[in-house]
């Protein structure tokens, strides 16, 4: 599916939370990072850095250590601070709606901790997938500088949208980003580097009810100024 249309590929995409127990084969892997690592940067810096992990192993110590440090009542240990320290209106709106539509979806109810609670933990167990991208970008690189960010975050678009090109689905993760730093222990990632998010990639479970979900766009109106 290499020849998709790219604004078939932006608009068709959506985040995907079941797959099929399959392996993406590791040639399907490195064309996505390849046709990833085009991605502009600031100077062409190109800061991000990639575990690319497949190893069922790791992924399972992962999500263990993860799951064993929140179900002891460990706090967050991220590097990075991903989601705002005071939501404000309208993104407080548009986090809760997104969240109270999938659990309508999936038919849980709000005041069910338990249900909820392990559909939080899906997201340390793949979603089902068996590969993983963990995006780092060094430390020294965004000691008082955001371009890096900035890349990065174009660097995961073109990640899923190379997925998509393949025929795969994705879906990114900032619920891994929280707890950075419990992943890159797990890793052995060295101490200079500090995870910004991941990527799960697989094979879609076309029969998952929850992969129907899309949360609703704002309109264009609500985000963009013309100046004509």
């Amino acid at each position: 599916m290499e020849s998709m249309n790219v604004i078939d590929a932006i608009k068709g995409r959506a985040s995907k939370r079941k797959f099929l127990n399959k392996s993406v084969p590791k040639e399907t892997i490195e064309k996505i990072l390849e046709a990833a690592a085009m991605t502009p940067s600031g100077a062409n810096m190109q800061p991000w850095t990639v575990y690319s992990v497949s190893n069922q192993e790791m992924l399972t110590s992962i999500g263990d250590a993860i799951i064993a440090h929140i179900d002891a009542g460990g706090d967050v240990d991220q590097h990075v601070q991903y989601y705002p320290l005071n939501w404000i209106n309208p993104y407080k709106k548009r986090r809760i709606l997104t969240g109270a539509g999938l659990y309508k979806l999936m038919e849980v109810d709000r005041h069910d901790d338990d249900a909820r609670q392990k559909m939080w933990f899906d997201n340390y167990r793949w979603f089902g997938a068996q590969n993983v991208f963990f995006v780092y970008v060094e430390n020294e690189l965004i000691n008082g500088a955001q371009g890096p960010l900035i890349d990065c975050g174009a660097y995961m678009q073109n990640l899923m949208l190379a997925t998509e090109g393949y025929g795969l689905g994705s879906v990114p993760q900032g619920s891994t980003t929280e707890y950075g730093k419990i992943i890159s222990k797990v890793m052995g990632v060295p101490d200079n580097y500090s995870l910004l998010y991941s990527v799960v990639v697989g094979f879609e479970d076309k029969d998952a009810k929850i992969n129907t979900y899309q949360p609703k766009r704002v309109k264009m109106s609500d985000t963009v100024t013309f100046i004509d």
